[in-house]
């Protein structure tokens, strides 16, 4: 089996994990939130959204989160952004990297962004432009890449034509996100090659949702297709408004779990990661999505025997 030694963990809890809670957190517990996860060893966060307050309302407070966030040697942060206003936004919070979105499908893209890819592609050349310019490190995050709750499933060619689109305005930092769990292991392996062979010279980002119990699995194929950086959600939170039916990304205590059981290194105290996860559903109410949570580590289950 082709794996890697070290993989690369995104946080996107606070983005992606929350924003489709009904249970709206204080700036206090997102910043609690963030530093559990970073003194867990999760120093690659992505801390919310700036876009408009009315779409998405509980990233409403983003910009305020950004002036809370600990101040951690080799901690990343980064927020999403859909334009220039959503860029202008995350430079004047204080942010050095953000993540522009866009969708493969079209259906999603004019639910998500009111335009076509083909449009909202154009509309990226001022935004990146803008961001070189002001040294704000930019990676592009493609939705809806392995398939649409609301056009069905997505060509490979019409995901090829989005990333050559973004290739050519200069991004070599890309993610291919699975928006509404549809991904299957043999898809995921396939399309990871394929964008490798296409465009060597970009550094890729699985992000998986775990709507269909495939998450993982999904994870596993692309680390044997040679990608190394995923993202995550704490507790296995998640949800896209304009996904029906996208439930929870994969879990970060499962996939730090399921790396500590094979030897593969994530620099993530999965202890502490757990404590994480309770703290989460603590403060949301009820449970999630992780296994972990439920279950407990395998040396748990020994030790009690």
């Amino acid at each position: 089996m082709n794996l890697p030694k070290k993989i690369t963990i995104w946080e996107v809890g606070p983005r992606d994990g929350l924003q489709n809670e009904k249970v709206h957190l204080t700036l206090e517990q997102k910043a609690e939130l963030i530093q559990l996860s970073v003194d867990a060893g999760l120093k690659n966060v992505e801390v919310g959204s700036f876009v408009s307050p009315k779409a998405i309302p509980t990233m409403a407070d983003t910009d305020q989160l950004c002036a809370l966030l600990p101040q951690v040697e080799g901690a990343k942060y980064r927020g999403l952004i859909f334009n220039l206003k959503g860029l202008q936004r995350g430079e004047k919070a204080g942010l050095k990297a953000c993540e522009l979105t866009i969708s493969a499908s079209r259906g999603h893209c004019l639910a998500n962004m009111n335009k076509t890819p083909e449009d909202a592609v154009q509309s990226f050349k001022e935004v990146i432009e803008y961001a070189n310019a002001n040294n704000i490190y930019l990676n592009g995050a493609v939705a809806t890449v392995f398939g649409c709750s609301i056009d069905g499933k997505v060509p490979f060619e019409q995901v090829a034509s989005v990333l050559k689109a973004l290739h050519t305005l200069g991004m070599r930092d890309l993610t291919l996100a699975d928006t509404t769990g549809m991904a299957n292991p043999k898809q995921v392996y396939e399309y990871s090659c394929r964008v490798q062979e296409l465009f060597p010279d970009i550094k890729w980002t699985l992000h998986f949702h775990n709507t269909r119990g495939l998450g993982l699995a999904n994870v596993l194929a692309g680390m044997q297709a040679g990608i190394t950086s995923f993202d995550t959600a704490y507790a296995g939170l998640g949800g896209c408004p304009f996904a029906p039916g996208a439930s929870g990304n994969i879990a970060t205590e499962d996939l730090v779990n399921m790396c500590n059981e094979m030897g593969i290194e994530t620099g993530v105290d999965l202890d502490k990661c757990i404590k994480l996860g309770y703290r989460v559903e603590e403060i949301i109410g009820g449970t999630r999505s992780s296994s972990i949570l439920r279950a407990g580590k395998c040396s748990d289950i020994v030790k009690k025997h």
